[in-house]
């Protein structure tokens, strides 16, 4: 099927558009009065994301109401572990609870490697979701990075310091190896029946990356995330690891199309230190609670700071769940406008190698090849 609007794919591969594409992580949600209509029709959110039609609904309602350039397919990261055995719980207004974790070898026997045929209503969602929008945006599919995973499964919930995790890395660093290695081949697997069942686009979210001291995120979580990017060739993978300021340069060596930055990354260190990357990112969710002059005032200053770099518009992190939806409305329409300026004009990837394409029907083309 082809795109009508392929404006994020195209920047991925480091091709020139006419514009700078946007989108939200967690665009599909809960600043959405029709995403509350839909939530409340169901006992709970694991329900929602475990029914196909309905899940597919709520990815879509973000391309029709916020005007967005790409869906995000509605589902959770936790999943994988589900998948692998260990059963989650998302606790109203406490997050996601683990009734076992793992925390031993003996504990390692609860799980396996997932099969990737136990997700087939994330794949089926994502089905309907490819059929509905019937190629006006691509669609994301995405997973956790291993770490984050890993820290859900040993922590048993979320947690302000994840010092459970953090501390079998020290004294069981072998058994650390172990599952991490297990997480990484199931998400492997997923993120694979993802792109096959439509997925345009692919993210690995690292979400807490920056619990971990520099040496320990490089051995526990760049390594495998690393595996994962090396097995995904099919479309192009974002990287977001949040809080992991101080990894830009290693993540410039992941064979990954796309970095996404938090709002505490510094956008000129980012085009330093990630020159053979597009970027994504990287507005505090927070600017969206400012008024539309102080907003757009904002948007200006972020598509200044990544001027002359290939860039895809988002927040730093997720849209907040009080965020008024027609704030959030112009901030993109915002970030369209704007980016159609002759004031920020978009550049090509400085990896991007133009070759003379002699089959070519007109000699004057040129065919474009990417990293």
């Amino acid at each position: 099927m082809s795109l009508k609007n392929d404006l994020i794919l195209r920047v991925a591969r480091g091709e020139k558009t006419e514009r700078t594409p946007v989108w939200l992580m967690r665009q599909a949600g809960r600043i959405l009065p029709e995403y509350r209509t839909i939530r409340n029709s169901v006992s709970g959110f694991k329900e929602l994301v475990e029914t196909p039609e309905l899940a597919a609904q709520v990815t879509i309602q973000p391309v029709d109401i916020l005007d967005v350039d790409a869906a995000i397919i509605f589902s959770d990261i936790l999943v994988i572990p589900e998948a692998m055995g260990l059963t989650y719980e998302m606790v109203e207004k406490k997050g996601p609870h683990f009734p076992e974790t793992i925390n031993s070898q003996t504990d390692l026997l609860k799980v396996e490697v997932a099969d990737p045929d136990r997700l087939g209503y994330v794949y089926k969602a994502i089905e309907i979701t490819k059929n509905e929008l019937n190629g006006r945006v691509p669609i994301i599919g995405f997973a956790g990075a291993p770490w984050t995973i890993f820290s859900y499964m040993v922590e048993g919930g979320g947690s302000k310091t994840f010092s459970k995790a953090r501390r079998l890395l020290y004294t069981d660093a072998g058994m650390a190896d172990q599952l991490l290695e297990m997480i990484t081949e199931s998400t492997t697997g997923y993120l694979k029946r993802q792109i096959q069942a439509g997925a345009d686009m692919v993210q690995i979210f690292d979400s807490w990356a920056g619990v971990l001291p520099p040496d320990h995120y490089t051995r526990f979580s760049l390594r495998y995330i690393s595996k994962i990017c090396d097995a995904i060739s099919e479309v192009p993978l974002t990287v977001f690891a949040k809080g992991a300021w101080w990894a830009m340069e290693e993540m410039n060596k992941l064979n990954c199309q796309t970095v996404g930055l938090d709002w505490n990354m510094n956008p000129e260190e980012a085009k330093r230190q990630l020159p053979n990357k597009t970027l994504q990112g990287n507005l505090d969710p927070c600017a969206l609670y400012g008024d539309n002059d102080a907003i757009k005032t904002a948007v200006k200053k972020m598509l200044h700071t990544f001027k002359g770099h290939p860039y895809i518009a988002n927040l730093g992190h997720g849209v907040y769940p009080d965020t008024d939806p027609g704030k959030v409305k112009y901030f993109i329409q915002s970030v369209k406008e704007l980016s159609l300026s002759s004031s920020f004009p978009q550049p090509e990837a400085p990896w991007q190698k133009r070759v003379y394409n002699k089959n070519a029907d007109n000699p004057l083309i040129f065919k474009s090849y990417s990293r």
